[in-house]
């Protein structure tokens, strides 16, 4: 059964965890939804006519990017980056985008469909988690007075501490990756 057009429009109109973009052949905005204005904080007026790479923060514009990537989307079918992106008020977000190229009946392309989530969240922590493994890592490394290192599920040392080095007599280098037998 096909999809009514009406109800296609509403599934990307009331989309709020994404923002969903049709780009013309040369990346200018034709139309976007509500989780786009949300998201990028421009007002529809402000956006449409206006290229794409008004996203990107400015080095990635000096280095090309976002003609780059319409141009994978182009050759390939579509492009999936992570990256940072700008909003209409110059704050930056950490962001995945999937950029499709559309062609109409003929083969030719037609555009884009560029769809944007903003992963700032899930990248802020597993940034904090890095940290407090980097602690951790940095506080078993330090210690001296107890020999401690892990082992994989096989029985293979995977981490030495200075401690075990001092304690056991093996460089890190003599036993990581060997079986603690």
């Amino acid at each position: 059964m096909p999809i009514p057009p009406d109800l296609h429009r509403r599934l990307v109109d009331t989309a709020r965890d994404y923002a969903i973009l049709a780009l013309d052949a040369q990346g200018r905005v034709l139309s976007w939804n509500e989780g786009a204005r949300q998201l990028e904080q421009y007002e529809n007026e402000e956006i449409v006519g206006r290229n794409f790479a008004v996203f990107y923060t400015p080095a990635d514009r000096d280095a090309g990017v976002p003609e780059s990537a319409l141009a994978t989307a182009r050759t390939l079918g579509r492009v999936e980056q992570d990256g940072w992106r700008v909003r209409k008020d110059g704050s930056r977000f950490w962001a995945n985008v999937v950029i499709t190229a559309l062609h109409d009946d003929d083969g030719h392309l037609a555009g884009y469909a560029k769809v944007t989530r903003d992963l700032s969240e899930r990248r802020e922590n597993e940034e904090r988690l890095r940290e407090s493994e980097e602690r951790f890592r940095l506080l078993v490394e330090s210690v001296q007075d107890y020999a401690i290192f892990m082992l994989d599920p096989e029985g293979r040392v995977m981490s030495w501490n200075r401690g075990a080095r001092r304690i056991k007599g093996y460089e890190a280098a003599e036993v990581i990756g060997k079986h603690f037998s």
